[in-house]
């Protein structure tokens, strides 16, 4: 598994930020962290990046519960740009909801769904099938 240059982390609960942030940092996989705390942020702040050809994350780990806009909207709006890098996003949400996994399922970006708390040891797993 080679290393992850840049991963983005779209959450707004500062517990879950603090245990993915540290979990990232802890697997030796990542070089760089940016950090959002709604899905509108997200999206100006990426969107932002593309348009002034700056590094683009290779992994995004996306809540779905967030003020401003939610991670839907976020998906959403996202999809909508022309961004030809590869960037695989994961849901990592509380949300047990079925319709919610059917939902995310449609998103070609999506890999795959996750219930929160996520551990240390499902994170670095998920890291190292990214090239699966």
């Amino acid at each position: 598994m080679s290393k992850i240059n840049l991963a983005c982390l779209i959450e707004d609960d500062p517990v879950h930020i603090y245990l993915s942030k540290r979990y990232l940092e802890s697997s030796g996989y990542i070089d760089n962290i940016h950090i959002y705390n709604d899905g509108k942020e997200a999206y100006e702040g990426l969107k932002g990046d593309w348009e002034s050809k700056k590094t683009l994350p290779e992994i995004i780990l996306l809540d779905l519960t967030m003020p401003v806009w939610d991670g839907w909207k976020f998906l959403d709006e996202f999809t909508k740009l022309p961004i030809e890098k590869q960037i695989t996003i994961y849901i990592l949400t509380s949300s047990i909801n079925e319709a919610d996994r059917q939902k995310a399922s449609g998103y070609n970006v999506v890999k795959n769904y996750l219930v929160k708390p996520i551990t240390m040891p499902a994170l670095v797993e998920l890291i190292e099938r990214m090239e699966d």
